[in-house]
């Protein structure tokens, strides 16, 4: 019997997924290989990635390029380039299904403003896509409803029902709690202030009016 390691081994895996911009800048980026050990070897590898694919035209369908014996499958949108990588001897269709997974669940949470703007205000939501595809470069799930529903599940409260729910709505209701209560925050402490205030003003009446009494 195969032990866990040999099947590791055999199932299909991927080394990294990275988000850049249309300057070939990081957006958010996940590594599950030793193949790039350093920050420094991490940036190289993404300077020579952007610039092998920044010519050609992935905006319709997915693409695929071989780069330092790996396979990357890349597909764009607006000014956002998204990237999956895996070993030479990886299926190129699997790879191409996790990248389209990815694509539709960050497509999906950001309600289809997909651009770099929306993706760095949302760079949390993006995060949690990559750790529901991905763990320790074996894929967990490539259905972007399943991603983007985990996703959405982690922004609510634990007992918050998601059954009767679309994604986009449970992230707005998790929104719109949090917008509440931080508009509830500020209102109290401006409240403490405008009373702290009409006290300070309230006291400073009462000593010029003692003045003025003291005077005559």
């Amino acid at each position: 019997m195969a032990n866990f390691g040999t099947y590791q081994e055999s199932c299909p895996s991927v080394k990294n997924i990275l988000l850049l911009d249309s300057e070939g800048k990081r957006v958010a980026v996940k590594y599950y290989s030793d193949d790039w050990p350093t920050i420094n070897a991490k940036f190289s590898f993404e300077k020579s990635v952007f610039t092998k694919t920044q010519k050609t035209n992935a905006r319709t369908e997915a693409e695929i390029a071989m780069l330092d014996s790996n396979i990357i499958v890349y597909k764009f949108i607006q000014d956002l380039h998204f990237f999956v990588t895996g070993g030479d001897d990886e299926n190129e269709l699997i790879l191409v299904t996790v990248l389209q997974g990815f694509f539709d669940a960050v497509a999906l949470l950001l309600r289809s403003n997909v651009d770099k703007r929306e993706a760095l205000e949302n760079l949390d939501l993006i995060l949690l896509c990559l750790d529901e595809i991905v763990d320790g470069g074996m894929i967990l799930e490539t259905d972007a409803n399943v991603i983007a529903g985990k996703v959405a599940s982690h922004t609510m409260d634990a007992g918050a029902p998601l059954s009767e729910q679309t994604i986009t709505q449970a992230l707005a209701t998790a929104r719109e709690h949090l917008a509440r209560s931080l508009l509830n925050f500020f209102l109290e402490d401006l409240l403490v202030a405008f009373i702290l205030l009409f006290s300070v003003m309230a006291q400073g009446t009462l000593v010029v009016s003692a003045g003025s009494i003291d005077e005559l």
